[in-house]
């Protein structure tokens, strides 16, 4: 990452990198005792996002590092966000992403400025790097946590392996790990609940449909006898009854950013390539199978965001068991076994003369990006931890409230992506492979974050806040576990331990009607649906105000819409599929109407929608590749009070369309 704005110092083994105007001057930054505000751990994106909200209320803020990546995955390769409802991102997350857009674009950034989700990441380096330098947040890199001391139940001081101390009146633990909150005495669980735990159905032992073998392979050594033993990466266990917990963890992989450009770098074989782990796909390709082996989603300048994709694929599956709890030195194997492994998957893809030539030929079209992670050759320095620890406090996030079966009401922020789990094992089942733990159920609508959930047990500490890994069931933070969820929970905390300082309390003891309002005027988003005073919103998903002919399917393939999901015609029956939003209207008067959809190059460019008000229609037609995921106006009207079709409503056509038609909500506003 570069830091050309601000000044590099070395301390000892540590390398300590400040803004150019830092808020706390050089010398103290270089004592062996460092005090502050609020001391964070862990330079992710959420440890950025907690910082800079600290320093933004007026308190001094320094962030920890064990190691030397700065804004984790945000940084690290993910530069297709796992956003969920976009509608449903504010604060300092909200700003991020605005920034994005503002870096491609060269254009100012405003809290009604337009925001990116997929970028390249330099690019997300750079944003991260221009907020620690306008908030001057020094940052600690290659500085390790070794001891905790506390007071009771207050953390009074950091030990770290640079020899310096870090004391402060509020910690945040903003590692994937949660390395602060174990090293402090938190209670905390790792691997996955049995089902019956909180009352759950995704939870535990899932043997599914996603990503997963849909040919017969053979998982021994030799094929056809057990007696040889199974192949590498395989359980000898037998799978568990649907439901049941155990220890094991979602899959880890690296998420590459790679290039088709000329100047790519190509797959190279690493050292300690085996091919036998790749043994399984070899015999997957033989059965058939085809790919995809990895995908290739576009972020921008000709670059990808790859992910897993397929029963065998980048998860490196059953090989993070120990990653959680190990030491330093253990996680550093572990992360160094992941890239042997999925390094070695794209040379075997290029490379293995038992594929055939346009599977070859296809991976190595593909490269990675010169200009990116150039100090470790294009390749990310952030493994993605899609889960390790996760804290047990007074409010556990479940499935109940992902899909809002229960409500809390001390809500810091929003979640709305699907609860998702990577698959956990590879298991034998009737003697064929099979993987076992993949989980992909969508949540009907954006979902409050409890307070209680992001902080201990005051019995265990009372001066500690945790973001990321906080307190959720496996299967709720498969949801939760993103990059824009944990910069939104990230600012709450901040903003918790500025409350907190003041009134010389602690986090647990932050009256939540303050925290809320603070928040809102921060413009964090606390409940869903959004609403302003007079507003009016109609959604697909709702019975009430909508009606249809023709045929109108129901998707969530493309982001950006309002509710649960959004509708589309399917690009046929044209002039005989129609969707209207009839509205109640509490009271007579100008409204300002709007309408949304969800963009894409295949959607149709010339929508008619005809704006009923008063018994008089007016026609507007709208281009629907682009313009989605915002309310566009269709204009100013007057409208009567009551519910009727002629009275008041918006009618979306097909008639002539030159694409898909996208029917998802329409808005009215008292003007």
């Amino acid at each position: 990452m570069p830091y050309t704005r601000r000044h590099v110092l070395r301390l000892g083994t540590a390398t300590l990198v400040v803004a150019a105007t830092p808020a706390l001057p050089l010398p103290a930054l270089a004592a062996a005792v460092v005090t502050a505000d609020l001391v964070v751990y862990g330079a992710t994106s959420a440890g950025i996002a907690a910082a800079v909200t600290a320093r933004r209320l007026g308190r001094t803020a320094l962030i920890v590092e064990p190691g030397r990546h700065v804004g984790g995955l945000s940084t690290g390769g993910l530069g297709m966000t796992d956003s969920g409802v976009k509608a449903a991102i504010g604060g300092l997350a909200g700003e991020f992403y605005r920034r994005v857009y503002a870096k491609y674009h060269g254009t100012p950034v405003t809290p009604t400025s337009p925001a990116r989700f997929t970028f390249e990441p330099h690019v997300a380096a750079a944003v991260f790097d221009d907020l620690l330098a306008e908030a001057g947040v020094p940052v600690y890199l290659d500085t390790r946590l070794t001891g905790v001391v506390k007071t009771a139940a207050r953390i009074t001081e950091l030990a770290c392996d640079s020899g310096q101390v870090f004391r402060a009146p509020m910690y945040v633990d903003a590692t994937y790990e949660g390395d602060l909150m174990a090293a402090a005495g938190v209670g905390w669980t790792a691997g996955r609940e049995a089902n019956s735990v909180h009352g759950e159905t995704l939870n535990g032992v899932q043997v599914r449909s996603g990503h997963q073998f849909n040919r017969v392979v053979d998982p021994y050594v030799t094929a056809g006898n057990p007696a040889s033993g199974l192949l590498p990466g395989i359980s000898a266990t037998p799978v568990a009854p649907t439901g049941s917990g155990d220890a094991r963890i979602q899959a880890y992989n690296f998420r590459m950013c790679l290039t088709q450009a000329a100047n790519r770098i190509p797959f190279a074989r690493p050292s300690g390539y085996d091919a036998i782990r790749y043994e399984p796909l070899a015999r997957y390709v033989q059965a058939g199978y085809t790919g995809p082996f990895f995908n290739t989603p576009a972020v921008g300048g000709g670059k990808t965001d790859s992910n897993n994709d397929g029963a065998f694929s980048t998860d490196f599956i059953g090989a993070n068991y120990a990653y959680p709890t190990a030491s330093h030195a253990a996680r550093a194997a572990i992360i160094e076994e992941h890239r042997v492994y999925q390094q070695g998957l794209l040379w075997f893809l290029a490379n293995d003369p038992r594929l055939p030539a346009s599977i070859r030929s296809a991976t190595a079209s593909w490269g990675l990006a010169p200009d990116e992670f150039t100090g470790n050759g294009g390749w990310p320095t952030q493994l993605y931890i899609r889960e390790a620890r996760r804290m047990v406090s007074a409010y556990v996030m479940t499935e109940a409230d992902c899909r809002s079966s229960r409500v809390p009401a001390d809500s810091v922020g929003l979640a709305s992506y699907t609860m998702d789990s990577h698959n956990c094992q590879r298991v034998v089942v009737s003697g064929a492979l099979k993987n076992e733990g993949d989980v992909q159920v969508g949540v009907p609508q954006p979902y409050p974050i409890s307070y209680r959930s992001i902080v201990p047990h005051a019995s265990q500490c009372t001066n500690l806040l945790v973001p990321v890994c906080l307190s959720a069931s496996h299967i709720a933070y498969g949801s939760i576990r993103m990059e824009p969820v944990f910069m939104i929970l990230a600012q709450s905390a901040a903003t918790a331990a500025h409350l907190a300082i003041a009134a010389g309390s602690g986090v647990q003891q932050v009256p939540i009607a303050t925290l809320q309002a603070r928040l809102r005027a921060d413009g964090q988003l606390l409940s869903w649906p959004l609403t302003t005073p007079g507003e009016i919103i109609v959604d697909s998903s709702t019975s009430a105000g909508v009606t249809r002919a023709g045929v109108w399917l129901r998707s969530t393939s493309v982001g950006g819409y309002w509710g649960p999901d959004y509708e589309h015609d399917d690009n046929a029956n044209k002039g005989v599929s129609r969707l209207r939003f009839t509205p109640t209207i509490p009271a007579a008067g100008s409204y300002q109407v709007f309408l949304r959809w969800t963009s894409h190059a295949n959607r149709a460019g010339n929508v008619p929608v005809d704006v009923c008000a008063g018994g008089t229609v007016t026609t507007r037609t709208v281009d629907q590749r682009s313009g989605g995921g915002q309310w566009v106006s269709l204009g100013t009207f007057t409208l009567p009070a009551g519910s009727s079709p002629t009275g008041a409503s918006v009618l979306i056509r097909t008639e002539a369309t030159d694409g898909y038609v996208v029917a998802d909500a329409a808005r009215f506003v008292r003007i």
